[in-house]
């Protein structure tokens, strides 16, 4: 009797381990951009102060979901800016885009005029556009 319970725990346990697939190695999601649609800055900067950036933001389905914020320099002065998302794979996907806003700190190090340069897309001919921005620093 021992030997009947001990194997058909055996079998159950074969059985649930197998029916697991641990071999689908696919992502279940992958990181885009999102395209700005606005974005908040102060008139001027004061050296060393902080600032809360706010920015508008497009997400493109019901499946897509904000992440962070790609802020690049170019130049000493010059941020490129990127908010970044994460898109599911999901066939059952909401479709429908939603604007949505997210802000980011930042720092003002240098007494020269900074130049934001927010990612807005995709021209026809797959060139970078930029909402340009430039904020100037008080003496």
């Amino acid at each position: 009797m021992m030997k009947r319970i001990v194997s058909l725990i055996f079998v159950l346990f074969v059985f649930v381990l197998s029916s697991c697939s641990l071999d689908d190695d696919r992502p279940n999601f992958y990181f885009i951009p999102l395209q700005v649609i606005s974005a908040e800055l102060p008139d001027s900067f004061n050296l060393h102060e902080t600032y809360q950036i706010k920015v508008t933001y497009m997400l493109p389905n019901g499946c897509a979901s904000f992440e962070g914020f790609d802020v690049t320099p170019i130049e000493q002065t010059t941020r490129n800016v990127v908010p970044i998302g994460s898109q599911f794979d999901d066939p059952e996907c909401v479709e429908g885009m939603g604007e949505a806003e997210s802000s980011f700190n930042f720092i003002c190090l240098y007494s020269e005029t900074y130049l934001f340069r927010f990612w807005t897309g995709e021209n026809e001919n797959g060139e970078q556009e930029y909402l340009e921005i430039e904020v100037p620093v008080n003496p």
